[in-house]
């Protein structure tokens, strides 16, 4: 039952961040894309310290031994959604989805280039085939004497540079975890893209009316909400067994596109997106082939030692 409970809460974290997603497209006309990241971070932040008092990690799991790694991961961190919330406002949901499945597809070079991990040549296709499905996203929107207006291709730009931010982020996460804890990780990035998201002040904060400030803070709870399933998800089951199911955010983005935005998807995006979707897939697969058969190893080194 342990692994079956990884899978329900990483498809509850998939929902609640698609959730988050869809109320700060909603707010975007209203609200710039600085504050929206504010409200997300900071009215996420009751949620994390009710979960780290609830594991009984309130007075330690905020302990740091790399402060400036945490500042840099939020720097990176707080710039990828700043870029992210700014696309939801200008292209369709299950576009700015698409395009950020590209960040994945990404983490596995930023590993390779920064923390030395050996990729191997099937990795490196899968990227590449993942890459070539995110140009196919991308085409209408950049393509050269495109009948489309400025704010659409700027918003293809930037969801696009969010998410290589985003892969950045996680390979500054994955130095982290040699000394943190997990509840450090996620407590000093919400606390520091709260901070950081107060700097673009001078840029247009607006007062929201009650509704659409009502709307962000929602999306901060559920974007709370949705880090804790996520990272309980890694604790039921592997990261390559509940990893595939990322990409069921593609089912709900289509949904809340058509029904609550009226976003018809088209058929140029929707071969795009398959394509990024099976690269991943293919990459997940194969790192769980690898893990096994490197635990095998591992059991068989011991049983010759024994």
């Amino acid at each position: 039952m342990q692994p079956l409970r990884g899978i329900i809460f990483k498809v509850l974290s998939v929902c609640m961040f698609m959730g988050m997603a869809s109320l700060v497209k909603a707010a975007s006309v209203d609200v710039p894309p600085g504050q929206a990241v504010f409200f997300r971070s900071f009215f996420a932040l009751p949620i994390i310290l009710g979960w780290l008092a609830i594991r009984h990690e309130l007075r330690d799991g905020w302990k740091t031994k790399n402060p400036m790694g945490h500042f840099w991961r939020g720097l990176v961190g707080t710039s990828a959604m700043g870029l992210g919330f700014t696309g939801l406002g200008l292209l369709p949901l299950p576009e700015v989805t698409a395009i950020g499945y590209a960040a994945p597809l990404l983490v596995v070079v930023f590993a390779a280039m920064f923390l030395n991990e050996n990729v191997r040549a099937f990795r490196l296709s899968a990227v590449a085939m993942g890459m070539v499905g995110v140009l196919i996203v991308l085409s209408p929107r950049l393509s050269v004497g495109a009948s489309l207006s400025h704010s659409e291709t700027l918003g293809a730009i930037v969801v696009l540079m969010g998410a290589v931010l985003a892969a950045l982020a996680q390979v500054f996460v994955r130095k982290l975890v040699a000394t943190e804890t997990t509840a450090a990780i996620v407590f000093w990035f919400t606390l520091t893209s709260s901070a950081m998201a107060l700097f673009t002040l001078p840029w247009g904060w607006v007062m929201p009316t009650w509704q659409i400030a009502a709307m962000l803070v929602m999306a901060g709870f559920l974007g709370g909400i949705g880090q804790i399933f996520l990272t309980s998800s890694y604790r039921y089951a592997d990261a390559s067994l509940v990893a595939p199911f990322d990409y069921s955010s593609m089912i709900l983005a289509l949904l809340i596109g058509y029904f609550i935005f009226d976003e018809v998807p088209t058929g140029t995006m929707l071969i795009g997106a398959g394509i990024v979707i099976a690269a991943g897939v293919l990459i997940i697969w194969r790192e769980r082939k690898l893990g096994l058969q490197r635990a095998q190893q591992r059991k068989a080194t011991g049983n010759v030692g024994s």
